[in-house]
Order: structure tokens, then sequence, then C-alpha cells
């Protein structure tokens, strides 16, 4: 049971741990758009009072949040903006890209762009919990628990029937002593 928990799982993360060794032989095309739109006047003093209390990091107002995403399909609520004199700036990191807000408080332009670097990078930022955030998190981290009960299962397999295979314990002994040796010897 603990395998068919894991088998998607497992060839996903095999798939993509290939992927992370090779990343400097898969090409990449990053692929980046930009959107800009002028905030109205009293979204600007919604950001000036924020700004008047000289915050080095707060969230944007629950309005100009709603603004910009209606008005550039920005989801920028819920993540601290650093503000400066003349800006607010958003860092938007996700899988397999980059995305960042700014906006002028003297213009009231926003920009918002966002890069991606497709599908290889998107799958290899799932491998390392890249940007992923808390549900993606606790779902790697319960699939690692997952599959070391499926390598356990798999060692008690063994045991049972090691009595009928001769081969069992010198070919485990080979999956761990194989990985010690390459290390000892060829990473420096």
């Amino acid at each position: 049971m603990s395998g068919a928990v894991c088998l998607v799982g497992v060839l996903l993360f095999s798939a993509t741990g290939i992927t992370l060794n090779h990343a400097h032989q898969i090409p990449a095309t990053p692929v980046t758009e930009s959107r800009t739109a002028v905030l109205p006047p009293d979204q600007l003093e919604l950001l000036a009072n924020v700004a008047a209390d000289e915050p080095a990091a707060a969230q944007l107002p629950s309005e100009v949040v709603g603004w910009l995403d209606r008005h550039l399909g920005v989801h920028a609520g819920g993540i601290d903006a650093e503000w400066t004199d003349v800006d607010a700036y958003v860092a938007l990191p996700r899988p397999g890209g980059d995305a960042w807000l700014s906006i002028d408080f003297e213009t009231g332009e926003a920009i918002y762009e966002t890069t991606t670097r497709g599908v290889v990078a998107y799958l290899n930022d799932l491998h390392k919990g890249r940007n992923t955030g808390s549900a993606w998190s606790w779902f790697i981290d319960i699939f690692a628990v997952a599959c070391v009960l499926f390598c356990l299962t798999g060692l008690w397999l063994l045991q049972m029937q090691a009595r009928r295979h001769r081969s069992t314990w010198p070919l485990t002994v080979a999956g761990l002593a194989v990985p010690i040796v390459l290390v000892v010897l060829f990473i420096h």
C-alpha cells in the first residue's frame, strides 16, 4: 500500500532529480510579460497613509490589493511590500518563475512583471519546494515520510524473502556501499 501511495510522487521526484542534476544542459527560454496601470487618486491616498507611517515592510491596503487584482490581474494580498520614499515594491516569487510589482507614489504607475522559465523549471521548483507555499511544503514532507515507510516495508519484505534468495543481503549492502564509495573516491 505504501508503494501505491508513493508511486506518482516517486516518479515525479525521480524525473525532476534527473532534470536538476542536468539543469545546465537543459535549455530554458524565459518569457517575460509586463503590465502597467495608473492607480486613481483615492488608491494613491491609501498608499500615502501607509507610507506616512514609514514602515520598512507592510502589506498593501486591501482596497489597493482589490484594485490591482481587477486591473492588472495581480494577487498581492497577504504579502509584505518594501516601502521607500518613492514607491512600494512587492516581490512575488513563484515556482518556475518570478514576478514583482512596483507602485510609484508620485505618478501612481503600477508596473507588474512576471517571468516564467518553462515546465521543467516549474517541476524542479516543486521538487525543491521553492516558492510553493505551506500546503505544498506539507505535502512533500508527508510524502517523504510515506517514502520512508515504503522503504522500511520493502526492507521488511526483503527480510522475509532473504532465506529463499541468497543474493538479497549482498545486493542490499551494495546499494549502501556504492554511493559511499562514489562519495569517498570522486567527490572532493
